[in-house]
């Protein structure tokens, strides 16, 4: 019986793995779906002449190519300057079955001395992402941590079937934080820190 019992504990694992759905097997999440905020005739938020929806989409496209090149298939709902309804951007997001989708936004206030980086979240699974997100984008960003946070409000984290976040990735209403944001270095470090908190969440 001794001798037999290493054979027995070899089916019954090979048992166990034969029943796990081949899906399970795969990624988590096998499609990343990347949401520039805003775009045409919709600025977002603009300050000092820079409007949000350039910088957003700017963001979305380094983050897609940082994925890419690590072999993640990703979907933009938006790769031009075009204005897109919230539900069209959950309808294309809602078109993959396991997706993740992480919209991207820069934040703005009246108060102008408010600064710092926050990600959004609605779901347990999306806390998960907003925390890996948000933890890296601190790790290499000097500004506030203005933490992770639970809402019902946005549409896009509410429409959408899959796990949601989104990234506020600094406030253009600050003078000093919206030099950073227009300036090509601070937004790959910014796609970069995203990337990575996309690919630890998989």
């Amino acid at each position: 019986m001794a001798r037999r019992l290493p054979w027995l504990l070899f089916l019954l694992l090979f048992t166990f793995v034969v029943a796990i759905p081949a899906d399970a097997l795969a990624a988590r999440y096998s499609t990343i779906v990347l949401d520039a905020g805003h775009g045409g005739r919709d600025n977002g938020a603009k300050w000092g002449g820079v409007p949000e929806k350039r910088l957003t989409l700017d963001v979305a496209r380094r983050v897609r190519k940082i994925l890419q090149k690590k072999g993640v298939r990703v979907i933009m709902t938006r790769n031009s300057d075009k204005q897109i309804s919230i539900s069209s951007r959950a309808a294309i997001a809602n078109k993959y079955r396991n997706a993740m989708i992480v919209s991207i936004h820069f934040n703005a206030h009246r108060n102008t001395k408010i600064t710092g980086i926050e990600t959004f979240y609605a779901s347990s699974r999306g806390r998960t992402i907003a925390s890996r997100i948000q933890t890296r984008l601190m790790r290499k960003i000097r500004s506030k941590n203005r933490g992770i946070k639970f809402t019902k409000r946005l549409g896009i984290l509410n429409k959408t079937r899959g796990a949601a976040v989104l990234v506020e990735c600094g406030f253009i209403s600050n003078a000093h934080e919206r030099k950073r944001c227009n300036a090509s270095w601070y937004r790959q470090i910014v796609a970069q820190q995203i990337a990575n908190g996309i690919l630890a969440s998989r």
